[in-house]
């Protein structure tokens, strides 16, 4: 019976690509199921030998841990190198978007929070 190791789900394609990379190179037998037609299904990477389940999820822990320490450092450089924005950046560059993000945030927070002030009688003027 086939064991899912790997849910594909809101995973990048190129973490997807080298974690089957990874199975093959180990000769781990495996297959994949996809989202289906209306992608209401679980996408997900299966190890066709319950046995080599084991094997495949450490496998696919260190190359994760491994892939996260790496864009950790890569976020990290880009900070000290000025390549990656930070949000005072991103406010700084585009002021009048970030204002009107505010308040149509505001105006949702008003619509969803005012009904309920109104039944307390908070707002009766």
């Amino acid at each position: 019976m086939a064991k899912l190791i790997f849910r594909l789900r809101n995973v990048p394609d190129d973490e997807a690509e080298a974690v089957k990379t990874l199975l093959d190179a180990n000769d781990i037998d495996w297959h994949e199921t996809s989202a289906g037609n209306w992608g209401i299904a679980m996408p997900g990477l299966w190890v066709n030998k319950p046995s080599e389940a084991e094997q495949a999820r450490e496998l696919i822990d260190q190359y994760q841990s491994e892939r996260q320490n790496a864009l950790r450092s890569a976020y990290e450089d880009g900070l000290l190198t000025g390549e990656t924005k930070t949000f005072l950046q991103n406010i700084k560059e585009n002021p009048l978007k970030t204002l009107l993000i505010m308040a149509f945030c505001l105006f949702i927070l008003y619509l969803s929070v005012n009904p309920f002030l109104q039944m307390i009688g908070y707002n009766n003027q």
